[in-house]
């Protein structure tokens, strides 16, 4: 047997149980909701400039309280796009182009004809044209991103700089706000519009007690799951396994943080702890034998096939089949839950023939079964039936047969998964990933190849950006931002290598802060 050398968990059980927050239950509920009425009328004031009314929406939405104002930001917003005249600073037309983009209007390229050329010393228009780019959709040219990459990389290195943009401009360039989970987001903005001069007082009081007030209702989440993993006993029989319960946590509140999704949140933990459980199984613990028989049992649904297997490997099986069971109320649902988990299975067979032969697949070979590998598939059809109600016919087809906003959600995941952990999964000699399948394919460099990944990344954003804007699917606009949470996920775990498996200090640092440490009051 092989092992995978992971670390035990940060977070027991006890940690977890052990954790108290002062903004649970109703406490703070009434200051809250005094706020939040003060707030709608700000935002609805009349006599505020355009300009204004955009800047206010941007720092709502990068505070994470936008959701509480969605229908008077959808007033505005509509208003804008109908009665709008032509902005005369790059900043404030990159600003309402990227707005309206992320709201589902449509607004064309052309809105940057003849600006962005004579603009080049506006930084801070610079730095909004660079964020508003990666709403791009493929064949748009006007918003390629390197000349303004170029020129924000430029502006860096000078000495006399606001301070302020510098910190955007260098967060921008690390990751762009459009690929960034968003709760993570809101807890660094916090800290930073706090020192602004600008900063709204009332706004700022709104965005912490309503950071604070839903982490309280994350950890009753977290809670609930931790006692559920504890029952399965698969952490104490799996000890080949990564027991990462947090981490499972964490991607669920990348995915869909609002609080009104607690139910959500805990059966996708359910699914993410048992994905990596299974996947497990499958990279470090199973003979190609065993695997098969595993293979088999989940694709028919027969204990039958289990006789043979280690214990643990029932366990995984039978855990498995009650979960779905569990969240199946509906016998309709059964087959696609089923159909979905056979799916990953059989990827991961793909996988473990690949390592015991040696075999080195071709970059095409590899990402045709990656891409569902990666385990997205599942989660997203688990997500569809947590937040569609009622469930669409058609939209059942389309999840049957993953609906490119599953699929480019999907390969963004895979792609970021092989930037962040190749290295390690190699050394625990595991399957190729795509960097060595590239490297092995093109005669080319780790660093080549690393550098096409993330070309990759860049072009399927851009499929996953025109998937979202097409309105011809019947998906519910939840699902779509999940699945585009999702894929922001992926970029948050695997930003500093294997955020997962790994426990790398910055991952650490990340759950502490949206987890496990309330912001003081301002």
């Amino acid at each position: 047997r092989r092992s995978g050398n992971y670390q035990p968990t940060m977070w027991d059980f006890e940690y977890i149980q052990s954790i108290h927050n002062d903004y649970a239950g109703d406490k703070y509920m009434k200051r809250f909701n005094e706020l939040k009425e003060e707030m709608k009328k700000m935002i609805m004031a009349e006599g505020s400039q355009e300009l204004e009314k955009l800047e206010l929406i941007d720092n709502l939405q990068r505070l994470g309280v936008s959701y509480h104002f969605k229908h008077e930001i959808m007033q505005i917003l509509s208003s804008i796009k109908q009665h709008s005249t032509p902005a005369d600073s790059l900043y404030a037309t990159a600003l309402k182009f990227r707005l309206l983009r992320e709201h589902g209007f449509h607004i064309s390229q052309e809105i940057f004809d003849g600006l962005s050329e004579t603009h080049t010393k506006d930084t801070k228009g610079m730095l909004y044209l660079y964020e508003a780019s990666f709403l791009a959709t493929e064949g748009e040219s006007e918003l390629e991103q390197a000349w303004t990459e170029k020129h924000l990389r430029e502006y860096l290195k000078n000495k006399n700089i606001d301070q302020n943009v510098a910190k955007l401009v260098h967060r921008a360039l690390e990751l762009p706000l459009h690929w960034r989970m968003l709760r993570l987001e809101a807890r660094w903005f916090i800290s930073f519009y706090k020192k602004r001069q600008d900063m709204i007082p009332l706004l700022l009081e709104l965005a912490i007690l309503d950071f604070n007030i839903v982490q309280a209702a994350h950890i009753q989440d977290l809670k609930y799951v931790a006692r559920w993993w504890k029952e399965t006993g698969l952490a104490e029989n799996l000890p080949f396994a990564r027991d990462r319960l947090v981490e499972n946590f964490f991607w669920t509140i990348g995915v869909n943080f609002l609080p009104q999704y607690g139910y959500s949140r805990r059966i996708e933990t359910k699914v993410n702890a048992l994905v990596t459980a299974i996947d497990d199984v499958y990279d470090v613990f199973g003979t190609l034998d065993e695997l098969q028989c595993f293979t088999d049992a989940i694709q028919r649904w027969n204990t039958d096939e289990l006789d043979n297997l280690p214990d643990n490997m029932k366990m995984c099986y039978f855990a498995l089949d009650d979960f779905i069971n569990e969240v199946a109320c509906d016998a309709l649902i059964v087959p696609y839950l089923r159909n979905a988990w056979t799916d990953l299975c059989k990827s991961y067979l793909i996988e473990a023939k690949w390592y015991f032969s040696k075999y080195i697949p071709t970059m095409e070979e590899y990402m045709d079964n990656a891409w569902i590998s990666i385990s997205a598939p599942v989660i997203l059809v688990h997500a569809y039936f947590l937040i569609a109600n009622p469930v669409n016919k058609e939209a059942l087809h389309y999840l049957r047969n993953y609906h490119d906003i599953i699929r480019w959600s999907a390969l963004i995941l895979r792609l970021a998964n092989d930037l962040g952990t190749s290295s390690d999964e190699l050394k625990r000699g595991d399957v190729p990933k795509s960097i060595q399948c590239y490297m092995n394919e093109k005669k080319v460099s780790e660093e080549e190849a690393r550098q096409h990944i993330r070309l990759l990344i860049s072009e399927t954003w851009k499929k996953l950006n025109e998937a979202h804007n097409v309105a011809a699917h019947p998906f519910p606009k939840m699902f779509v931002k999940s699945a585009m949470n999702l894929a922001r996920m992926a970029q948050c775990m695997y930003q500093h290598g294997d955020g997962h498996g790994g426990q790398n200090s910055e991952t650490q640092n990340r759950i502490m802060a949206l987890l496990f440490e309330s912001i003081p009051p301002a």
